[in-house]
C-alpha cells in the first residue's frame, strides 16, 4: 500500500471511529437521562432543541456521505429539521440518527481512499472528498457539545464520560455491551 493510500484509509478510519463510538454514545447517553420534553425544549424560538439537533445531524451526515459520497438520492428538506416543533419521541430520533451513521459508515467503508481528493458537489459546492468527511466529523462533534451542554444544564450533574481512576482515561459513558475487555 503507498503511503498516500495508508494516510487516507486512516483517516477514514479514524472518522468513522469518531462518528460511531466517540459521539453517538455520548448523544445517547444524554438522551437517556433527558425526558421528551427536555429533548424539545428552546431557550428561545431562535434556539434550536435536542431534538431539532438530532433531525440537523441525521440530515447533514447522510446529505455529505451518504448522498454526496456514496450516490444516494438526495431527498433532505433541511428547513424542516429546524421548523419542527411537535414533538418526536426519543426512541425514534435515535434509532434515525443510528441509521444514518450506519448508512455513512457503510458508504465510508466502500469509499475509494484513492478519490480522497476528488471534488464532489454537496449542498451546491465544490468540496473534496476529504473535505466533506471533515465538514461532517467537526459538524457532528459541535452539535454533540451542545446536546452534552444542555444535558448538563438539565441533568446538573456530570455526565461521567470519561474515569480517570487509572491514571489514564477509561470511556466510562460506553455501555459494558460496547467496551472491549
Amino acid at each position: 500500500m503507498n503511503e498516500p493510500t495508508e494516510i487516507g484509509s486512516a483517516f477514514i478510519t479514524e472518522s468513522r471511529s469518531l462518528l460511531q463510538t466517540d459521539y453517538l454514545p455520548k448523544i445517547e447517553r444524554c438522551i437517556e437521562i433527558l425526558s421528551n420534553e427536555q429533548i424539545w425544549w428552546r431557550a428561545n424560538p431562535d434556539s434550536n432543541s435536542i431534538g431539532n439537533l438530532l433531525l440537523h445531524l441525521s440530515g447533514n451526515v447522510r446529505q455529505w456521505i451518504v448522498v454526496g459520497l456514496g450516490g444516494a438520492p438526495d431527498t433532505r428538506d433541511r428547513d424542516a429539521e429546524f421548523a419542527q416543533r411537535e414533538m418526536i419521541p426519543r426512541e425514534e430520533l435515535v434509532e434515525r440518527l443510528r441509521q444514518t451513521l450506519k448508512d455513512a459508515d457503510d458508504a465510508l467503508d466502500a469509499f475509494d481512499k484513492d478519490r480522497l481528493l476528488e471534488q464532489f458537489k454537496i449542498q451546491g459546492l465544490d468540496v473534496s472528498a476529504l473535505a466533506a468527511i471533515l465538514h461532517v466529523v467537526e459538524h457532528f462533534s459541535m452539535h454533540t457539545g451542545q446536546i452534552i451542554m444542555l444535558t448538563k444544564m438539565f441533568a446538573a450533574r456530570d455526565l461521567q464520560f470519561y474515569d480517570f481512576k487509572a491514571g489514564a482515561p477509561v470511556h466510562a459513558w460506553r455501555s459494558a455491551s460496547t467496551r472491549a475487555d
